[in-house]
């Protein structure tokens, strides 16, 4: 059998399905070895229990009241947020009408408490002044050294500056600037110097030294406005000392006033005027690798942002307002991007930009960034949260209902086993075969999902593993009784397998077809467990269709050629004249008209 050349090709599909068995689990076991991956298949909320955290929200005033909007817009975002890493079902509720409460699977890493409590804010202010990420000692002063450096300057002269900028693309490569955010036509530019006539003592940096007014100033003109610095903000901008952990914690990022800060690098620390826009203000976020001028990927790795028609109408106002501060104060001229608190960026305004589009670029990684993108494409969050509590949970169904689940599972696949045995005799072997090979294949799938996409099966997703029992054995059937349908027809077997399965593969496709459409309109639109149910049902129905495609059709092929199967033995399921075929079996593969008798019977 192994060297009949009619198999050849039924048994080369074998090896490639056992080849593909073989690097799935070789996956696994390299990412358990030298990752973080498990050799079971995670489990969800109400089967292992996990980690609980209760957010408080952080305002101005604490004893203002919270709107039923906002706490909605807040849950219905950190949901996303928690959605994004992986088909977890978690569960994120409301609490008293102003705490949101966090439910996560398992034990989460740090990295995921982190992004997940994280309040995202990002927003865009202009810069008033900067320093040195330390404090000074007195804050209405700013020392100047011998060649005329001052204190106010943090970056060195040889430091590239981010720009903003909307001017053709250059034809050299990108400027490799630290954090810059310019539009995706980049282009290397200068800063021209400023004048010190109008902007006070500049140092070798460049950075502007000017001073906010000590007596009170009127009512601030735009956001860009020095009467926006207060003496309190004045004194809290000369203690600040970015260096130490936590350096902003305490300072609350209301939007309509000015705001104390330090660079993500804790080696700047600015005043900011108030906000002029915000993530809402953000259509879409992506990431991946700039493209040069001639449209080929570099090395440089970007976050891309796209404005909403309101933003991009923002944007176009607040660059005009700081290009026109270029020749007068360079300070002035940068408008900071703040996530959560802190400036990952405060670019200069070489240009007005009306294109509401716009990319971050800097010390990247495609992770990082990627990260990034997708805090900030979730948008901002109407209110800055902190963490109150967090604790451990213990499941809400346990083991023993996991027990109770797998033992239903069990038996059901009993049953179909002891269906096919009955109704197609040797036949049903194949069908225990493919059930066995599909087990295999999906408890391999969902272990790496549930490392590479944090994949947790819960007992709605047990329940979608038990209902593709069925579905899987539909195919089966279809295939099976297409054969016998051939045979009955008087073909030989070899030829009723090629018969029966091109007439029944178009069935089976059409079936599953249907039934991973269900699965993906109810993984959409559905939620909490049931979309777990959806994600299981959709996947046991693609390894369905592999294992019909890749295991029995090839294993009845060449099951054909044996003389059990292909002799059409009265135990094999494909004997002739059980099946009533209109023809007699006289040889291995061959039917001949059945003999009559005097009496002219059959």
């Amino acid at each position: 059998m192994a060297r009949n050349p009619r198999t050849r090709g039924a048994r080369r599909t074998l090896w490639v399905l056992l080849a593909l068995v073989a690097v799935l689990f070789a996956g696994i076991g390299a990412a358990h070895r030298w990752g973080t991956a498990e050799l079971t298949p995670k489990l969800g909320l109400d089967l292992e229990g996990g980690t609980q955290m209760v957010l408080e929200p952080v305002l101005a005033d604490p004893t203002a009241p919270i709107s039923a909007g906002q706490l909605d817009k807040a849950r219905d975002i950190i949901a996303q947020r928690v959605d994004s890493n992986g088909v977890a079902e978690a569960e994120v509720t409301t609490q008293g009408g102003r705490n949101i409460v966090i439910s996560i699977p398992g034990t989460p890493d740090a990295r995921t408490l982190n992004q997940i409590r994280k309040p995202s804010q990002l927003r865009f202010r202009p810069v008033l002044l900067t320093g040195p990420g330390i404090p000074v000692t007195d804050p209405g002063a700013t020392s100047t050294s011998t060649d005329g450096a001052t204190a106010t300057s943090a970056p060195t002269a040889t430091t590239p500056k981010p720009v903003f900028t909307m001017d053709p693309p250059a034809t050299s490569a990108p400027a490799t600037t630290n954090n810059a955010i310019v539009p995706p036509a980049l282009a290397a530019q200068t800063t021209p110097p400023t004048d010190p006539a109008t902007t006070g003592a500049t140092g070798a940096t460049g950075e502007s030294t000017a001073t906010a007014p000590s007596t009170a100033s009127p009512a601030p003109t735009d956001a860009s406005d020095f009467a926006w610095i207060t003496q309190e903000i004045q004194t809290e901008f000369a203690q600040l000392d970015c260096s130490k952990a936590g350096a902003v914690n305490d300072f609350v990022d209301e939007p309509t006033r000015a705001l104390v800060t330090c660079s993500t690098d804790r080696s700047e620390k600015y005043i900011l005027g108030p906000v002029e826009l915000d993530g809402t203000d953000i259509e879409d976020a992506t990431s991946g690798y700039q493209l040069s001028a001639n449209g080929q990927p570099t090395t440089i790795v970007e976050v891309r942002l796209d404005f909403t028609d309101v933003g991009a109408t923002k944007f176009t106002n607040v660059t005009s307002r700081l290009f026109a501060l270029k020749a007068s104060d360079e300070t002035r001229n940068r408008f900071a991007i703040v996530l959560d608190k802190q400036v990952i960026s405060a670019p200069s305004t070489n240009a007005v930009i009306a294109n509401g589009q716009a990319s971050i670029t800097g010390q990247f990684t495609i992770e990082s960034a990627r990260e990034l993108a997708q805090q900030l494409k979730f948008g901002a969050l109407p209110m800055s949260f902190t963490l109150q509590t967090q604790d451990d949970i213990s499941p809400t169904l346990g083991k023993e209902q996991l027990a109770l689940g797998l033992l239903a599972g069990f038996f059901g696949l009993l049953l179909v086993v002891a269906y096919s045995m009955v109704q197609y005799r040797m036949l049903g072997l194949v069908t225990v075969a493919s059930l066995v090979v599909a087990a295999v294949g999906a408890y391999g799938v969902l272990t790496l999902l549930g490392w590479s996409h944090n994949v947790r099966l819960t007992m709605a997703g047990v329940t979608g593993v038990i209902v593709s029992i069925g579905v899987t054995a539909d195919s089966f059937i279809v295939y099976f009784e297409r054969i016998r349908d051939e045979v009955r027809e008087g073909r030989p077997l070899v030829t009723a397998v090629d018969a029966g399965w091109s007439r029944a593969k178009r069935t089976i496709l059409a079936a599953d077809a249907v039934n991973l459409l269900a699965a993906v309109v109810l993984y959409l639109l559905a939620a909490s467990n049931v979309r777990g149910f959806a994600f299981t049902l959709g996947v046991m129905t693609l390894i369905d269709l592999a294992v019909v495609v890749l295991f029995t059709h090839p294993l009845v092929s060449i099951l054909a050629h044996t003389r059990f199967f292909g002799g059409g033995h009265r135990l094999s399921g494909l004997d002739p004249e059980r099946l009533g075929a209109k023809v007699r079996y006289v040889g291995r593969g061959r039917f001949s008209a059945p003999a009559v008798q005097a009496d002219g019977r059959a």
